[in-house]
């Protein structure tokens, strides 16, 4: 069910404890922490605590949790001192989703190239 933990995500497991991760920010509602695979020189992922299949998901649901994300994408942008910086939403494998609980991208430290593709 929408909103509540999953056993099989990774994503509810770092949430929970059960899988580490190099959190940068915690709030009540989100986890920031950095990509184990990073695209840029700055990559941190920022999580809705509650699971949500994807960004649309979240906003139809929640949209106060989905602005919490963007807020603390800011936030994280903000501590990692970026004067300029991408925030990604991908939705649905073909746009290069690999774990089904929403999650933001922010990347930085880096020149961002358009189109992303």
């Amino acid at each position: 069910m929408a909103g509540e933990p999953q056993d099989d995500c990774l994503f509810c497991k770092i949430v929970g404890g059960r899988v580490p991760a190099t959190v940068v920010r915690e709030t009540e509602t989100t986890v920031a922490f950095r990509d184990i695979n990073p695209q840029a020189p700055t990559h941190v992922l920022v999580i809705p605590k509650a699971h949500h299949r994807d960004a649309a998901t979240l906003a139809a649901a929640d949209p106060a949790a989905l602005a919490d994300v963007v807020r603390e994408a800011g936030e994280v942008a903000a501590d990692e001192k970026l004067e300029s910086y991408r925030i990604v939403f991908n939705t649905g494998s073909g746009a290069g989703q690999t774990v089904w609980h929403v999650h933001a991208h922010v990347l930085g430290g880096r020149g961002m190239q358009w189109p992303p593709g």
